[in-house]
């Protein structure tokens, strides 16, 4: 069983930083994983943020985040990261992180992006003050 610990959330005003971590078991091959970042808002619907394939060599991200959020993956410590850079208070929510085997089409492995993701942590909690 896929299991996903996140860690690195708390409150910062707007403009600053922060770098989530989550530290993934259960798997055994983490190298045909597909890898995300999601966030749910009081009130509003789960967002998929940003995803990267199994390699790390692809990466996708929610327009609102681009530019500001970069994630990242070391297969050989099964960890996955998300830094956040200039945070704004819209970007308060949990965040949660996402595993799903990947999916393949004419010998060509991919991520389904924005796709349904078979396994979830717990979340992290980030709040952005103005």
């Amino acid at each position: 069983q896929v299991q996903l610990v996140e860690s690195g959330g708390g409150s910062v005003q707007s403009g600053g930083s922060l770098r989530l971590i989550c530290e993934a078991s259960g798997y055994t091959y983490s190298r045909t994983f597909c890898l995300a970042w999601f966030r749910q808002a009081p009130g509003k619907e789960r967002e998929g943020v940003a995803c990267i394939d199994s390699d790390g060599s692809t990466t996708k991200y929610t327009r609102s985040v681009k530019g500001r959020f970069t994630i990242s993956r070391d297969n050989a410590k099964n960890t996955l990261y998300l830094q956040m850079d200039s945070l704004k208070p819209e970007d308060t929510a949990m965040y949660y992180c996402a595993a799903r085997p990947r999916e393949s089409y004419s010998g060509t492995y991919y991520c389904p992006w924005p796709g349904d993701f078979s396994h979830y942590g717990q979340g992290t909690q980030v709040t952005v003050s103005s």
